[in-house]
């Protein structure tokens, strides 16, 4: 059952400096972490309405106050991205989904779909178009999983598709996502999802920089004004 499924947030707090620093340039290193805070947001958002056994937070930076209600919040640990994935995996127990804050695309009946699948199998995976994958799902923690498998690269994904099946793990694939690294990333992901608090983040951002005669970029539909956590 979906709801018997742990689901992880892995994630930067939204800050200047610290968050979506390839979105500079051209965005500000504020205006960077606005866009970050509504990913965040936005993805927890979607967390929240899933049926899941625990909520888990793995934060990296301060929460202050912003985290919603139901939201286990955890610190993060490990020298890399596959150390903190295997620890957080750990912590949360069998089964459970991490995903990251770079998919504010990211719905209800995506996760629902993934927790589901990985009831029939031992891991799930959800590539991304840059040759990451925006999900990992295990049945039950092992760190072996990440072990080998080069991070942040445009090979990542299929990386860790090789590791799954050399530990004799029976692997899903989902639906693949886009994630947000660069300001073209950021624009299609803006038109995917109109309504969300990312695309209100970006339409302010692409105000901003037409106001000021610098690099445009589309505007999303959607009135909405983001409220950022950290201010």
């Amino acid at each position: 059952m979906a709801d018997r499924v742990a689901l992880v947030v892995i994630a930067k707090a939204p800050l200047p400096g610290h968050a979506k620093t390839r979105l500079s340039p051209p965005c500000t290193p504020e205006e960077a972490a606005e866009l970050a805070a509504a990913a965040l947001l936005d993805t927890l958002a979607a967390v929240a309405a899933t049926p899941a056994r625990r909520r888990v937070l793995a934060l990296d930076g301060p929460a202050e106050g912003w985290v919603p209600r139901g939201f286990e919040v955890v610190p993060q640990h490990g020298a890399g991205l596959g150390e903190r994935l295997a620890h957080v995996l750990a912590a949360a127990g069998g089964p459970a989904l991490v995903v990251g804050m770079d998919t504010p695309q990211l719905t209800p009946a995506l996760l629902g779909t993934a927790a589901r699948r990985l009831a029939e199998v031992d891991a799930v995976l959800g590539p991304a178009d840059d040759g990451g994958y925006w999900t990992i799902g295990l049945s039950r923690p092992d760190a072996r999983v990440f072990e080998g498998v080069p991070m942040s690269t445009a090979r990542t994904g299929l990386s860790q598709l090789r590791r799954l099946a050399a530990l004799g793990l029976r692997t899903g694939l989902l639906a693949p996502l886009r994630d947000v690294d660069t300001i073209a990333d950021a624009a299609a992901v803006a038109r995917a999802c109109p309504e969300s608090r990312f695309a209100a983040a970006y339409r302010l951002v692409s105000a901003a920089h037409a106001a000021d005669h610098e690099q445009p970029v589309p505007e999303a539909s959607g009135g909405a004004r983001l409220e950022l956590p950290y201010r």
